[in-house]
């Protein structure tokens, strides 16, 4: 792919320049690429409405036709334009959820490519909760259709720095904002199953769900390349650092035993070893040759979903060649970031007492 200039254009989060938001409307009316904050991670938009606009995303990524993406919308009056033969359900879990990390799967409407649906009969949509996703949206006059921006497989965007990181010189325009508030992208319901299954779990917890719905089944399955995939982030592998991750599983005290042995044995057979672990866990690796990168849980888990990304991609600066992982749990947040360290591990997980 030929490489162009990226147009980096600093916005406010909270009040975005209407003329830089403008600027960026008209690169995508024109069939182009922007990179823009969302509330979860940087998505990379293009004319949801527009095959050939959408097809430039996938050659940007490198990702393949088969994982399809997300359209976002500027509000849910706009769903009769992206889906059809809505269900009840879809308008409860709106008004309840929109704008936020959401995504919802529904029956595909005739105005979407089969390219934003990797062929398959239903679409993923949503509507960010961010300033200035939402005036990009609205200046633009159609859906964004929006992965996010980066390589793809690699580890998701939470920094303008980790856009340019993977894709600079491949994409028309990065609006900067700063980092992303959430950290972990969007949870994906499906509301084509007999029973609301969350595809992927992000932002908004099942507990949330269940508290508006009754019953949430969480899918379990792994897709394939064979397979109609009916969200992004079903795949095995996803949002993954260079090195190899190995994900451990247990209660705090035998994870960590666990992980130090391994540590012990990896530094011995010459590795450079990464670990991921929760503030206060590193004194357990005092003395031990390793790079440690913790992540804030006092208090809840927003904030380690928030720094989920940015530790990963900083043990990939710090040049490790394997990286050990503590598990965080199921409950709330901890699903999501279970799903994101589980996919970076390819599987690769140890389950201890």
């Amino acid at each position: 792919m030929l490489t162009m200039k990226t147009l980096i254009l600093p916005i406010d989060p909270t009040a975005p320049d209407p003329t830089a938001i403008r600027q960026a409307a008209v690169v995508l009316q024109h069939g182009g690429l922007v990179a823009f904050p969302t509330e979860t991670v940087y998505g990379l938009g293009a004319n949801a409405l527009d095959a050939e606009a959408v097809q430039r995303i996938f050659a940007a990524k490198g990702r393949p036709a088969y994982d399809p993406l997300i359209v976002h919308l500027a509000g849910p009056e706009a769903l009769p334009a992206v889906g059809v033969e809505i269900p009840p359900l879809a308008e409860t879990l709106a008004a309840q959820f929109w704008p936020g990390p959401l995504t919802l799967v529904l029956p595909r409407g005739p105005r979407i490519p089969l390219a934003v649906t990797a062929g398959g009969p239903t679409v993923a949509v949503r509507v960010p909760a961010h300033p200035v996703a939402l005036a990009l949206i609205r200046a633009a006059g159609f859906p964004i259709a929006a992965p996010s921006a980066n390589r793809f497989g690699h580890l998701s965007p939470t920094q303008a720095a980790h856009v340019l990181d993977d894709l600079e010189g491949h994409i028309d325009m990065l609006l900067d904002s700063g980092p992303t508030p959430v950290g972990v992208e969007s949870t994906v319901l499906s509301l084509v199953t007999p029973v609301p299954t969350i595809l992927r779990p992000g932002g908004v917890s099942r507990e949330s769900l269940v508290a508006v719905l009754g019953q949430v089944d969480v899918s379990g399955h792994v897709f394939t390349a064979e397979e109609v995939v009916p969200s992004p982030g079903a795949l095995e592998q996803h949002y993954a650092p260079r090195a190899r991750l190995t994900l451990y599983q247990g209660s705090r005290q035998v994870v960590l035993q666990a992980m130090h042995a391994a540590a012990v044995q990896l530094v011995a057979a010459g590795q450079r070893v990464g670990l991921l672990l929760a503030e206060g866990d590193a004194v357990a690796f005092a003395g031990l040759s390793v790079t440690v990168q913790s992540i804030e849980t006092a208090g809840g888990l927003e904030g380690a979903a928030r720094q989920l990304f940015t530790a990963l991609r900083a043990l990939d600066r710090a040049g490790v060649t394997a990286i050990l992982a503590r598990d965080f749990g199921a409950r709330g947040l901890g699903l999501a970031i279970r799903d994101r360290l589980t996919r970076a591990a390819a599987g690769n997980v140890v389950k201890v007492g």
